[in-house]
C-alpha cells in the first residue's frame, strides 16, 4: 500500500469513490430563525458527495455511491451530482424510503444561533448495509473515501463501515473523514469510541482537534492513533499538522475573507486528496487543502468551483513568508494571473 492507493485493472477504477449519504439541503432566503424565514432555495449536502464534486471538478475521475429514494429528491440528488462530472451510476434507489432532507438558517455553524432541522431518520441512505451496496463498485476506486456520519445512521450502516474499514490484501487506499456529529449518535452507542476504532483501520484520516476524542493536541492525537500511514489533524485557524511514517509537517492556514462557514472540511479533504493522487509531497498535500477550503470559504454554499490546477499549483509552491501574506477573498479562484494579485498584506 503507497500513499497513492494501489494500481487496479479493474474495469470502471477511478481515481475516487466516496460512499456516503447526501441529502437536499433547504437554504433560507433570509437570516433569522427557521420560524421566522419565509422561503428556502434549495442545494445538495453530504459530506462524501461533496468531496466527490470537488474532486471532479478539479478534473479526478470520481464516483459517489449512496442509497436515495424514488422520489423526486432522490432524482435531483443523482442529476446534480453528476452535473459536476461524477459517475452514479452506483447509486440505488429505494422503493420504500425517502431520500433525506434538512433545513438551515443562514447563520454561521459555529454560533448559537445557528439552526438545523434534519429530516433523516427512516432514510434510504440509512439502510446502506452490507447486503444491498454493490462492494465491487465501492472498492473500484484508487482511494475510497468514507466518513464518519455514516456508521451513526443505523447498526447496518455501521456494520457496511466495518467491512471497507478491515485491513485486507489488495484494497484500495481507505480515507476516513472523523466529522463526529454527537447529535447523530443514539442510544447507547459510543460515537467516539466507534469512530476511533474506525479511524485505525483507515490509512488516511482527517480529525479536527475539537472532535478528536477529548485529547489535548496534535501528538496526543497521533499517540492515540498511531496505525494510519497518514494522520491530519485540523486546528482551524492555526493550520493542519499530518503525521506520515516518522514525519511531522505543519502548514500554517491561509487568511480568507470569509463569506460562509460552511463546506470548508470536506473541501479540505478533497483538495489533500487531489494532491494525494497527484503524488505531490505531504507539505504540498496540506497546502491544497487549505487553498481548496479557501475556496468553499469565499463562497455561499459548500460547493466552489476549484482554481485552475496550475493557479492552485503556484500558490502552494509560494515560499512560507509569502504563503504566509497570502490572503484570499470572493472570486480568487477566478484570477489567472499567478499569485501576485492575491499575495496582500492582511
Amino acid at each position: 500500500m503507497t500513499a497513492t492507493g494501489p494500481t487496479s485493472t479493474a474495469p470502471g477504477v477511478v481515481d475516487v469513490v466516496a460512499l456516503g449519504e447526501s441529502m437536499v439541503t433547504f437554504l433560507p432566503s433570509l437570516p433569522g430563525r427557521l420560524a421566522d424565514v419565509p422561503s428556502f432555495d434549495r442545494a445538495i449536502g453530504g459530506a462524501e458527495s461533496n468531496v466527490a464534486c470537488v474532486l471532479a471538478a478539479a478534473g479526478h475521475s470520481a464516483r459517489w455511491v449512496g442509497r436515495v429514494g424514488a422520489d423526486g429528491f432522490g432524482d435531483h440528488l443523482v442529476e446534480a451530482i453528476g452535473s459536476y462530472g461524477v459517475d452514479v451510476s452506483a447509486v440505488r434507489r429505494d422503493p420504500v424510503r425517502p431520500t433525506g432532507i434538512y433545513f438551515r438558517t443562514a447563520g454561521d455553524r459555529a454560533t448559537d444561533a445557528h439552526e438545523v432541522a434534519y429530516y433523516r431518520a427512516g432514510s434510504a441512505a440509512s439502510a446502506m448495509s452490507v447486503r444491498n451496496m454493490d462492494l465491487d463498485a465501492i472498492r473500484s476506486g484508487r482511494v475510497l473515501h468514507l466518513s464518519g456520519i455514516t456508521p451513526a445512521l443505523s447498526a447496518d450502516c455501521l456494520g457496511l463501515m466495518r467491512e471497507l474499514t478491515a485491513r485486507r490484501p489488495g484494497r484500495p487506499l481507505v480515507s476516513f473523514d472523523v466529522n463526529h456529529r454527537p447529535g447523530l449518535w443514539r442510544g447507547d452507542t459510543d460515537g467516539s469510541r466507534v469512530l476511533l476504532e474506525l479511524a485505525r483501520g483507515a490509512d488516511l484520516v482527517f480529525v479536527g482537534e475539537d472532535e478528536a476524542w477529548g485529547l489535548g493536541g496534535a501528538d496526543a492525537v497521533r499517540a492515540a492513533l498511531p496505525e494510519p500511514e497518514l494522520l491530519v489533524v485540523k486546528q482551524g485557524a492555526a493550520g493542519a499538522t499530518a503525521f506520515h511514517g516518522p514525519h511531522v509537517t505543519s502548514v500554517p492556514a491561509l487568511t480568507v475573507d470569509v463569506v460562509a462557514a460552511v463546506g470548508a472540511g470536506d473541501a479540505f479533504a478533497a483538495g489533500f486528496l487531489s494532491a494525494t493522487l497527484r503524488g505531490l509531497p505531504v507539505r504540498e498535500r496540506l497546502r491544497h487543502g487549505h487553498l481548496m477550503a479557501a475556496a468553499a470559504l469565499t463562497v455561499p454554499g459548500d460547493l466552489a468551483v476549484p482554481p485552475a490546477r496550475d493557479h492552485a499549483d503556484r500558490l502552494a509552491a509560494l515560499d512560507d513568508d509569502a504563503w504566509g501574506t497570502l490572503r484570499l477573498g470572493p472570486g480568487w479562484t477566478q484570477a489567472d494571473e499567478g499569485a501576485e494579485e492575491e499575495v496582500r498584506t492582511p
